[in-house]
């Protein structure tokens, strides 16, 4: 079974082939050059970009998987933003058309999860997805089913992490440049409140009260002059931590009373599990809750890619959700065109959902 699978949910253009679960091709073309100037996503630009690249990014992920075609295509519906998200489905529908084959809607939250998921028996288990839009933790009782335990009341961790960048002068996107600073620094050089101290078990993630004491902060230190150096890299540090320790703290709170036995893993997707301080942060609280955590194995799989989509249409072709009679994976059955009309852009399309 061959799956193209389409990713145009923000700021990345990519394309993948996956083969009876495989990756076989994985293309990913990045916006942040042109977002840059902006210190954010421009969506009218995230638009153009993946019309003008999408064709050439297609040719390019089935030359390096050696296909000429699928036999499903699966893309991104939701969540993201409108206008881009609009760009790939149209594109996988043009194909689905072309090839005569089904089309597969998938949850981008979906795909970060199941980048995770180890090749053994996993299931029940849990799963967060921390990247630029979103800060949430689910209980994943099978796939295609998800509860959400803990959801940002606000920013997600990696807007927080982009507009902390911003503010200390360090660029787009906020998130790297604030790791390479913060191994630098001092975690314990400036003092930031704990968000909801005591109230972990609200199931709510919150960083607008980071951003704001930091500001004040910067604004502090700035009453002698500009920032030096040292500076900047003690409050990325503190700053960092203090994001990061938030997130441990709700994931802890959140997750023990599903912690019965049964479950034995903690899937984590997102672009933000690139920094490698999380990641230690994550692997103690593994050891601590006793569950195994589980990141993608190759770097690609952590941000926004197509692969990831396609691990997720290959799970949905399995589950007959691409429109297919009792389960069969019939190579070639056509798709009435009506049924491609119902397949439209969710960008608040929850995991639940």
């Amino acid at each position: 079974m061959k799956i193209l699978a389409i990713e145009t949910s923000c700021d990345e253009t990519s394309v993948a082939v996956v083969a009876d679960g495989i990756i076989k091709s994985n293309v990913v073309w990045s916006q942040i050059k042109l977002h840059a100037p902006w210190g954010g996503v421009v969506p009218s630009i995230a638009k153009r970009a993946h019309q003008e690249r999408i064709d050439g990014i297609i040719k390019q992920a089935l030359e390096e998987a050696g296909v000429k075609g699928a036999d499903f295509v699966a893309v991104t519906v939701g969540p993201g933003l409108a206008i881009a998200l609009e760009v790939g489905i149209l594109k996988a529908k043009e194909l689905c058309k072309k090839w005569k084959t089904p089309l597969i809607p998938v949850n981008h939250l979906e795909g970060h999860l199941l980048a995770s998921a180890p090749d053994n028996e996993w299931v029940p288990a849990l799963g967060l997805v921390v990247s630029g839009g979103h800060t949430e933790l689910y209980l994943v009782e099978k796939i295609g089913r998800y509860k959400t335990l803990a959801k940002t009341a606000d920013d997600a961790l990696g807007e927080a992490l982009d507009k902390a960048g911003k503010m200390l002068g360090l660029g787009y996107p906020g998130g790297p440049v604030i790791e390479k600073q913060a191994v630098l620094g001092d975690v314990d050089s400036f003092e930031l409140p704990m968000p909801l101290k005591g109230r972990e078990g609200e199931g709510r993630f919150s960083y607008s009260g980071l951003k704001t004491a930091l500001l004040r902060l910067i604004e502090r230190e700035k009453l002698g002059g500009e920032l030096n150096e040292e500076t900047v890299q003690n409050l990325a540090a503190s700053y960092q931590e203090a994001c990061f320790e938030h997130l441990i703290r709700v994931v802890r709170v959140n997750a023990l009373p599903y912690l019965n036995g049964k479950i034995k893993h903690l899937l984590v997707g997102g672009g933000v599990i690139f920094n490698k301080r999380l990641r230690e942060k994550l692997k103690k609280l593994g050891d601590d809750l006793g569950i195994e955590i589980c990141f993608p194995e190759e770097n690609i799989l952590c941000g926004d890619n197509a692969g990831m989509i396609g691990l997720a249409g290959y799970q949905k072709a399995l589950r007959d959700e691409a429109r297919l009679r009792s389960g069969e994976l019939r190579r070639g059955e056509v798709v009435e065109e009506k049924d491609f009309d119902t397949i439209e852009r969710l960008p608040r399309w929850s995991l639940e959902e």
